[in-house]
Parts: structure tokens; C-alpha cells; sequence
């Protein structure tokens, strides 16, 4: 039988590969998609928290805030990484210092 330790195990699990993705990688694009692993895990984490009380939906909620603010990170990360890619014609994060002086 599958309890919530093992959910919550998996979203640890998924919260360190998408940190170590978030720490290693140099590509915009990739950094991007490891932040949205880890903001899943956070969800999985809820989703089973929100099993132990299923009278009680406060981790469902929160879980569906979490995934409104990921669509909003998406759509300004990609239009970042757009206007990056137009000037300066690559994606890695060392590349991005348009704000420098």
C-alpha cells in the first residue's frame, strides 16, 4: 500500500533533482524547467498532505495557487528569454548581463 511518506519522499526526491538541475545548468530554457519541477513536487507534497484531513481541501487550494503562479512565471520567463535570444542570440544565464553597466 502506497501511504503519504512515499509521495512525500518522491517529492523530496523531485525537489533535489529539480535543485541540482536549477544549480548546474547554464541554459535559461533548462533552469526554467527545473524551477517548475520543484514547484511540482511542492504540489505533490500538498496533494498528500491534503490526504491525511480529506475533509479539509487547504492543500488542494494551495496546490492550485501554486500552479497559477507557475503559468505566470512561464509566460514572463519565456518572453524574457525571447528578448534575450533576440539580442544577444544565446540562452545561457552567464551571457545575460544586459543589465550591467
Amino acid at each position: 500500500m502506497i501511504t503519504s511518506d512515499h509521495y512525500v519522499a518522491l517529492s523530496a526526491v523531485l525537489f533535489a533533482i529539480g535543485g541540482t538541475g536549477f544549480l548546474v545548468r547554464r541554459n535559461v530554457l533548462v533552469t526554467l524547467m527545473s524551477i517548475e519541477v520543484m514547484l511540482n513536487s511542492v504540489n505533490l507534497a500538498l496533494v498528500a498532505f491534503n490526504r491525511a484531513r480529506p475533509a479539509d481541501h487547504a492543500g488542494q487550494m494551495f496546490a492550485f495557487f501554486i500552479i497559477a503562479a507557475e503559468a505566470a512565471e512561464v509566460a514572463v520567463g519565456l518572453a524574457i528569454v525571447l528578448s534575450l535570444f533576440r539580442i544577444r542570440r544565446t540562452v545561457r544565464t552567464d551571457d545575460a548581463d544586459l543589465l550591467k553597466n
